[in-house]
């Protein structure tokens, strides 16, 4: 009898750190958010994203990712921080290593529809995602962005 093949993500255990693009997609006071359908954060709720592809612009991933899990045609306007997820397993072995570049754009048309990885999407208020959000990091960006939202 053989073991069961165990089915990792493709960017489990990498050799060097890969690129993550997150987007703040505003739409009036309120942000986009997706609950995550696959490892990493799977189950979580997030910012739509996921890896850059090459040749492709920091702004385009957004835009992309954005459309993949959302269905919402969003505009970027400019990058707002980066942060690193760095994630181990139980030996303390790297099992994910992304730098996460988070892009702010304004909605353009759309009603948020999980898509590709996404298990929810739902347009959410200060208040809202603080209840939903988990992760510390990505709480002090959501912050950040609508600081400098309610300054300009």
């Amino acid at each position: 009898m053989t073991a069961p093949t165990l089915t990792l993500p493709v960017h489990a255990f990498p050799d060097q750190p890969r690129v993550g693009v997150g987007c703040i997609v505003w739409k009036g006071d309120r942000i986009l958010l997706v609950r995550r359908g696959k490892p990493p954060g799977e189950g979580e709720w997030s910012l739509p994203g996921g890896s850059q592809e090459l040749g492709e612009t920091l702004a385009d991933t957004a835009a992309r990712e954005v459309l993949e899990e959302t269905g919402i045609v969003a505009r970027p306007t400019g990058v707002l921080t980066a942060v690193d997820s760095i994630l181990r397993d139980p030996d303390g072995r790297i099992r994910f290593h992304f730098t996460i570049v988070n892009v702010e754009a304004d909605w353009l048309s759309g009603e948020p529809v999980p898509g590709d990885d996404a298990l929810e999407a739902c347009w959410a208020t200060a208040e809202e995602w603080r209840s939903l959000v988990a992760w510390p990091a990505l709480l002090e960006v959501l912050d950040l962005a609508r600081m400098r939202r309610t300054q300009v």
